[in-house]
């Protein structure tokens, strides 16, 4: 047995998660993201490493993998494994089914770019057994180092990591590179500055050992998209890590770059997959190439290999315009071969020598290979040829790829391709559309796609698509497909990728698709669906007893599908209860446990939806989820509707909960109450309208004083007596005050007092202060509500007034607490909180807010963090703070950040700073706490300490 160390990896979604210890043996272990290798012996003291790659930088966890001895070898990180490259150099794929359009126009894109400038070609994976997996893991960005083989591996794009550079970046480990920094010379080259590194990351930074990497001859490469930047992992987002030594020139050379493969990541890979000296990737729409030294003459024992590939959906044409080859029986010496399609394997379509030009060669698919060899000594002007892509032609096939001309890059100007589909007899054709950017018009006039339900263009239409939105699959009646691909000169877009293949009715099959129930035909397969009172087993083909139901006992349990086993995907159950109608009474819920998965504020995934009432839009009480048991719910009427619903992805334990029927003593003489009558479990309780307080027999209502201080977040304001009509003489105020950095909004909601052009008798007059002192906000009369009144800072002052004479509804008023607004710094050091309830609760989602703070002249601003916790993220591309220099968000930027924050203490230049806070809308911490105070500028400014 071997005893792993603790480690940790990063999740994209949720930050740093601490990964137990497990115990491994030396044989058949598990890493963490589950997969199983095999290995003779372990290195217990160097681990081979799995990369995760968040943002833009790479992290490793741990993946055991055996050593074995190995001569000297110069050092460089790639793979010294050769079971771990690819054989051929062919790399099958998939892309999962929940990326968009855009996001698998970024895969491609990267992937061709590996192959543009190398040997390694990228296919849609058909029968092969090892092949990759574009998909979302917990890890964010990660993937194997090498080919595993032996099954599907995941390469994981996570949130914000489908970026062109990133997605090329994960292909190298695909493809078989380490990050360069674990180089075992690279303290040669760079220095770890292992005190501002991140706790628990110094891991990243280890050094590979000599016998699992191999340089194959190449240097050092700082440039290389492998490479970490020099903040990656950092305590403080100006901290290094990982600084380069200076270069001959004294300078040090940038490093983390996440835009294009270097030269040195090219010669790596060239030599790894061991390609051929000459020839290239070939992948404009037409084009030329010729054999090495053509017109003067190639040498001896010369390979060449050329890979021409064009969007899926085109054809070439292939054309040789010079040959002068030496001859030969069956051109066994020197020729040159056409493949059709990507690799060597591929069908023969001809091979050549002499000097007879050979007839125009038409590919069947998207790609051909051409290899040149040369074996004698004879001394021949070589060939040339050229080739052009076609769009459109007869496509025989029971499933394939069509894209529009360029794809994934804009499309041409002026393209008019045709594609006639036929599938296997008996069959229908099924369309279904990947992505789709056509340029827009209301009639589809200029640029656009027609698809036809037949062979020929008389064939009924089955649509003339454009725009941005992608069509819903086509069927055909038979099995042909007519496709009209047309542009015309001016605006071009990506254009669109969809995919065709054989269609049949699986529920017209004598077993009814082993369903037991009832069968139901979509596009491309089928599924199985229940009568009504019924619903899908665990199997997708048997029925059962569905969840939820109507319900009239007066009281029982209703728990979450499987319980108290996790529940599982997409269920949607609706219990609907009514309470006995022999007396007047309402069904109350209470739940006893409840754990439901909590991705976000409001409860978008899996959660449990109260409402009084029975329909799908009566009055709600919440939805709730998470591990936090609801309060007790009393419905408003006899009846309650409980709903709950899961996705596809997390499940959890669910919920068991109580429901019985409550009497309501409010409905006979409201229940004794003078005023308010409010139903309890088992009880009831009299509550009073505004302006007066419960008498001591806990029935009556006795006026009450009317000098208010209101300290809450939000809430409501009201006239006295409100609804009904406010007393005569009185005089009410309310002193509102909320946390500093924060202003106080209110907002009418009905407004009915006694009407005069000045309201010089009854009104509501609103104070920017802590009280009648401060200036006036406005006096407000008469039926008109007045808009939104925002204080200047975090405390405001209300007054009511009455006369003896006409008496009206009132007013109805809210107010709550909006962050940002214009500080003015002190001497005296004042207090700034992210947001109104700091300390109580975690910032809001979906918040932003900006503050001005300005001291007078000859004098700057200080901030002095107190509490900083804000969601932690490699670029803060989530929730973060931004500082800037100057009185707004066009001044310089002193810094953007999240996880532990900016440093202790912050000089402004000027006398302003700008403090802008944003947050999305899933994770939300404890947020900031900063004092500011206007000081003399400093000698140093923008001090940090």
């Amino acid at each position: 047995m071997v005893r792993l160390n603790k480690y940790f990896y990063l999740d994209a979604t949720r930050g740093i998660i601490d990964l137990a210890q497990r115990t491994v043996q030396n044989v058949n272990h598990t890493d963490e993201a589950g997969n199983s290798t095999s290995d003779e012996t372990l290195h217990t003291k160097v681990q081979r490493k799995l990369y995760f790659c968040f943002l833009q930088v790479c992290m490793p966890t741990t993946m055991l993998l055996g050593l074995t001895a190995t001569p000297v070898i110069r050092k460089r990180a790639a793979t010294s494994r050769p079971e771990r490259v690819w054989p051929e150099g062919v790399i099958p794929y998939v892309i999962s089914g929940n990326f968009s359009g855009s996001q698998r126009a970024v895969f491609r894109q990267a992937m061709r770019h590996w192959e543009k400038h190398t040997c390694v070609t990228f296919i849609e994976r058909t029968q092969e057994e090892s092949y990759i997996v574009f998909t979302y893991r917990p890890c964010g960005c990660c993937s194997y180092v090498g080919r595993r083989g032996g099954g599907p591996q995941a390469i994981s794009i996570g949130k914000n990591c489908d970026k062109f550079g990133i997605v090329v970046h994960e292909l190298g480990h695909v493809i078989g590179f380490w990050h360069e920094h674990t180089r075992p010379d690279r303290d040669e080259h760079v220095s770890i500055i292992k005190d501002n590194i991140q706790p628990g990351q110094e891991y990243n930074f280890l050094k590979m050992e000599p016998g699992e990497v191999d340089s194959l001859g190449e240097v050092y490469d700082f440039d290389s998209i492998m490479h970490y930047a020099r903040n990656t992992f950092s305590r403080g987002i100006f901290l290094d890590t990982i600084l380069p030594r200076y270069d001959v020139n004294g300078v040090r050379p940038p490093i983390g770059q996440r835009t294009r493969l270097s030269k040195g990541d090219i010669a790596q890979a060239r030599k790894l997959y061991k390609c051929s000296k000459c020839g290239e990737s070939l992948q404009d729409s037409s084009g030329n190439f010729s054999s090495p030294g053509f017109p003067n003459g190639y040498s001896a024992y010369m390979h060449c290999i050329w890979r021409i590939s064009v969007t899926p959906g085109e054809k070439i044409i292939l054309n040789f315009t010079s040959m002068d080859l030496y001859r030969s029986h069956l051109c066994w010496y020197d020729h040159v071969e056409i493949r059709d399609g990507y690799w060597r394997k591929a069908p023969l379509k001809g091979r050549f020598c002499g000097d007879k030009l050979p007839e125009p060669i038409i590919s069947t698919d998207s790609r051909l290979w051409i290899e040149f060899r040369s074996s004698s000594n004879w001394v021949g002007k070589g060939f040339s040829a050229v080739y052009e892509a076609i769009c459109g032609g007869d496509v025989k096939r029971d499933n394939g790829q069509i894209q529009s001309p360029n794809y994934p890059d804009d499309y041409r100007p002026n393209k008019a391709c045709i594609w006639k589909i036929s599938v296997s007899e008996g069959y229908h054709v099924g369309l279904t559309f990947q992505s789709f950017e056509i340029e827009r018009h209301d009639s589809c006039a200029y640029d656009y796609l027609e698809v036809r339900d037949g062979i020929s263009e008389n064939s009924p239409l089955l649509g003339r698509f454009c725009g941005y939105d992608k069509p819903d699959d086509i069927k055909t009646s038979s099995n042909h497909l007519w496709m009209k691909f047309v542009s015309d000169g001016s605006v071009n877009k990506a254009g669109f990728a969809a995919n065709f293949f054989k269609e049949m009715d699986e529920c017209s099959k004598p077993d009814n698709g082993r369903c037991e129930q009832r069968c139901v035909n979509t596009l491309g397969s089928y599924k199985c669906a229940c009568d009504p009172g019924y619903e899908l087993a665990a199997d997708k083909r048997s029925c059962e007893a569905a969840c939820g139901g109507f319900i009239t006992k007066l009281n029982g349990s209703i728990t979450s599908p499987g319980w108290p086993r996790e529940y599982p995907p997409n269920k949607n159950c609706i219990w609907q209860l009514v309470a006995p109608t022999q007396y007047p009474t309402q069904p109350s819920l209470c739940f006893m446990c409840f754990i439901i998965k909590n991705q976000t504020k409001v409860c978008k995934y899996d959660f449990v939806e109260v409402r009084s009432g029975l329909s799908a839009d009566s009055k709600p009480h919440g939805k709730f989820c998470g591990s936090e048991k609801p309060e007790a719910i009393t419905s408003q009427y006899n009846n309650m509707r409980i709903e709950f619903k899961s996705d596809n992805t997390v499940s959890k334990k669910g919920f068991k909960a109580q429901f019985f029927s409550d009497k309501d003593e409010c409905s006979k003489e409201n229940g004794g109450c003078q005023h308010d009558c409010v139903n309890t479990f088992g009880s009831y309780r009299c509550q009073c309208r505004s302006g007066f307080v419960l008498h001591e027999n806990k029935h009556d209502c006795k006026e009450a004083g009317c000098d208010h201080t209101v300290n809450s977040v939000s809430g409501a304001i009201t006239s006295p007596n409100w609804p009904d009509k406010y007393p005569s003489k009185k005089a009410c105020t309310w002193a509102l005050s909320t946390t500093p950095g924060h202003r106080i909004k209110i907002a009418f909601n009905e407004i009915d007092m006694e009407a005069h052009l000045d309201c010089a008798y009854d009104h509501i007059q609103i104070y920017d202060g802590r009280d009648a002192k401060a200036p006036s906000l406005g006096r407000y009369c008469g039926s008109k509500k007045p808009q939104p009144i925002i204080s200047s800072g975090n405390k405001l002052f209300i007054r009511f007034f009455s006369d003896n004479s006409v008496q009206k509804k009132g007013f109805d008023a809210s107010h709550s607490a909006e962050c940002g607004g214009i500080l003015k710094a002190e001497v005296k050091t004042k207090d700034l909180f992210s947001h109104a309830q700091f300390g109580d609760n975690n910032y809001p989602g979906a918040s932003d807010c900006e503050w001005v703070i300005s001291a007078e002249k000859g004098y700057g601003v200080e901030l002095i963090f107190q509490t900083f916790e804000i969601e932690e993220e490699a670029d803060c591309g989530y929730d973060y703070m931004e500082l800037f220099d100057g009185a707004d968000t066009k001044s310089p930027r002193l810094g953007r950040y999240c996880g532990s924050g900016p440093p202790e203490e912050i000089y402004s230049a000027g006398d302003s700073i700008v403090i802008k806070f944003h947050s999305d809308d899933t994770i939300n911490k404890k947020g900031f706490h900063v004092r500011y105070t206007s000081t003399k500028f400093q000698d140093t400014l923008h001090s940090r300490k």
